[in-house]
């Protein structure tokens, strides 16, 4: 399991531990620099696991992105393609590589088939971060035709949950929203607005985390036959297949935290991509679909919160 201690990665080792599944391989970074390629090898050749979960990545939202491009592109790669060829070198038996719904151009059709990936322009404000998967999908694709491996990529659309990160410059959106107005709610007044970046008329799709951990899971356990015979080329989109405009999510957010907060919108900063709802089909036709409906999400995600993010802040739970 690469990147266990993330978003993603913590909810994986949950499923797992919660299915009896207790002989998991996990290296904080300090153990195992995947950016070191001898230091990956090592540990494939030491320990031969035989399913691997690639999450590790250097993530954030459209702030982080913009600020630091170099890290976002040339770590992202570095992590990928150093786990990818130490998995093809000493035998994996499956990989799942972690893609994201932000591969797919701006303007791509919705929902967004697997089949649209590098058919337009990507969207300029998280390009980086999405060439760099987009690489790394495509690495898995070259490793199977070239070598017959079994690894697979799972694009899952926008996640929220608990071990998100809060951090009001690094975080995404969902996380960022239920940090702002539990912040605000705090303040007590409603002279405290919320203050939502662009018009908040971009739709998006979010998915609760452990759902995702669900869908790995899931597809950890296909045979080859039913897997490639429905992604013959190994993609799978993992979401939800709806969508909330940006000012729906707030104030369902806004709902579950309790706030009274007005939300004001700064159009000075960018939109984004207009729309982004993935096409799930294929994973729905092998038989899998997502299950936590998004207040409920929010509902265990701000309970997360309060119980762990406050207080390693040093500071009671609101």
């Amino acid at each position: 399991m690469a990147g266990h201690r993330g978003l993603v990665g913590s909810a994986v080792v949950r499923r797992l531990r919660t299915e009896g599944r207790h002989r998991l391989l996990l290296r904080t970074r300090a153990e195992l620099d995947l950016l070191d390629q001898g230091a990956v090898d090592v540990f494939f050749e030491r320990e031969r696991p035989g399913f691997v979960v690639l999450a590790a990545a250097v993530v954030g939202g459209i702030l982080a992105n913009d600020r630091y491009p170099a890290d976002f592109i040339s770590d992202n790669i570095a992590i990928q393609s150093n786990v990818i060829r130490s998995a093809h070198k000493y035998g994996v038996r499956r990989l799942v590589f972690l893609g994201s719904s932000c591969i797919y151009p701006k303007h791509a059709p919705q929902p967004m088939p697997e089949e649209c990936i590098l058919t337009g322009s990507l969207e300029p404000t998280n390009q980086w971060y999405a060439v760099a998967k987009i690489a790394g999908a495509r690495t898995c694709e070259a490793y199977r035709k070239q070598y017959g491996d079994d690894f697979v990529t799972l694009m899952p659309t926008n996640l929220y949950g608990p071990n998100d990160n809060f951090d009001p410059e690094t975080s995404h959106v969902p996380a960022a929203l239920l940090r702002r107005f539990h912040e605000a709610k705090r303040v007590g007044s409603p002279d405290a607005p919320v203050t939502l970046w662009g018009t908040g008329t971009p739709r998006r799709e979010f998915m609760y985390v452990d759902d995702l951990a669900d869908a790995i899971v899931f597809v950890l356990g296909l045979s080859a036959d039913r897997l490639y015979g429905t992604a013959s080329d190994g993609m799978l989109n993992v979401g939800v297949g709806k969508d909330s405009s940006i000012t729906e999510l707030a104030e369902i957010v806004r709902d579950v935290v309790g706030s009274e907060s007005a939300i004001r919108y700064d159009t000075t900063r960018p939109d984004g991509t207009p729309r982004k709802l993935m096409d799930v089909s294929r994973m729905t036709t092998l038989g899998w679909n997502a299950r936590t409906p998004l207040r409920d999400g929010f509902s265990k995600t701000y309970a997360w919160y309060l119980a762990n993010e406050l207080k390693e802040a040093g500071r009671d739970s609101y």
